[in-house]
């Protein structure tokens, strides 16, 4: 017992994580380890174990304050205990009590009994991606989703057990799943209880096991299933789709499945929340006299005239144009951003044409150059 692995370096995070961290450090390791995803693999059956003995310590704030404090003592009475000898104290003593009486008692002490092994439990939850266009993330889609879990065996309906046979209940701890175990300590005879070795916690054992599931009652499978995309949806968000995901054990319902959604970028379109923005770009001759132009919108092609003296990168919004609110009613905007392009290889006629025009025009249709040739003068003559 007192070699065991600090928690925090199991679950690989920081003494100063916070309950969201440790929550999101424990799946990733519970799905790497786990049994069902390693089957024979002892290591990873051990590593499993660890991850989930960290998690419970370090999800309770209670137990982890005391770990914190004293280390697998402040939650383990039997780390570091053994050797012969009576109590101290001239009696024999449950260690748990005098954790109890320190504490002010918390389970996990003296005698504590795991729960039913045959009791029914509800299958973990099951994860993944989807990759959507723009336009189905705005307008919602039906899309049929391809993805991993773990169902009930069909040959042995999961029992584990080969077909015309049936589990029975371990010799070893009659059903219950765990075993209890004396051990003398210098604080006195320390009752304990531990996992059965025989049956692994299960209760059963399986003579004959199932040959298409080697004795698990469960079957990595691929699924599908078809999810709506709802109007609104954006990058990142997840769909559930309850009892999709690992079937249970014992008759317990089957855990759910989460959908992320991955969306494609648009060539011309960028979201930002419900709104979208796009850059458009139009000619000097329609900037300066303005002109109506095409301007391309999820819902399709729409007419807008752009004003006379069009400047580069004047904004102008589209209402109601965007994406949809997420369940909700009304719309984001569209902006447009237009850019002027100056046009190149030009002919000797069209320049004298420019020249001519920009002879032709005086610095009062300039503002801005007007402007800044304004700071540029009161700039020298401050100097």
């Amino acid at each position: 017992m007192a070699d065991k692995r600090d928690y925090y370096e199991v679950l690989g995070i920081n003494k100063d994580a916070s309950e969201d961290d440790i929550k999101k450090a424990f799946r990733k390791m519970a799905k790497k380890y786990h049994p069902d995803l390693n089957p024979g693999d002892k290591e990873a059956e051990a590593k499993f174990k660890e991850v989930n003995e960290a998690y419970e310590v370090l999800s309770d704030k209670e137990k982890r304050a005391r770990y914190d404090q004293f280390g697998h003592a402040g939650v383990d009475p039997n780390f570091g205990a053994g050797g012969a000898g009576g109590s101290p104290f001239g009696q024999d003593i449950d260690l748990g009590d005098i954790f109890n009486s320190f504490f002010g008692g918390f389970g996990g002490f003296g005698g504590r009994r795991s729960a039913n092994p045959n009791a029914p439990v509800r299958g973990t939850d099951v994860e993944t991606t989807i990759y959507i266009s723009f336009e189905e993330a705005a307008k919602g889609a039906k899309k049929q989703v391809n993805y991993n879990h773990i169902t009930t065996c069909d040959e042995c309906n999961g029992t584990g057990a080969q077909k015309g046979t049936s589990p029975k209940t371990c010799p070893t701890c009659g059903g219950s799943g765990h075993v209890t175990i004396n051990q003398r300590t210098p604080f006195g005879v320390v009752q304990t209880s531990r996992v059965c070795d025989t049956c692994k916690g299960k209760g059963r054992v399986v003579d004959n096991p199932c040959k298409k599931c080697g004795g698990n009652g469960r079957v990595k499978r691929n699924g599908t299933v078809d999810v709506t995309i709802p109007a609104g949806i954006n990058e990142g968000q997840i769909l559930n789709v309850a009892g999709r995901g690992n079937s249970g054990t014992n008759g317990g319902p089957a855990g759910d499945l989460h959908v992320y959604i991955n969306v494609r970028p648009h060539p011309i379109f960028e979201r930002r929340g419900d709104d979208v923005w796009c850059e458009i770009p139009i000619t000097f001759a329609q900037a300066a006299l303005g002109a109506e132009i095409t301007v391309p919108t999820i819902d399709g092609k729409i007419k807008y005239s752009v004003h006379e003296g069009t400047q580069p990168n004047d904004i102008f919004k589209l209402k109601g144009k965007g994406i949809p609110h997420l369940g909700g009613r009304g719309r984001g905007d569209q902006y447009v951003k237009v850019t002027i392009e100056v046009p190149k290889n030009l002919t000797n006629a069209q320049r004298e044409l420019i020249k001519k025009l920009d002879n032709s025009t005086g610095e009062k249709n300039y503002a801005r150059r007007k402007g800044f040739f304004e700071k540029i003068k009161r700039m020298f003559e401050e100097n």
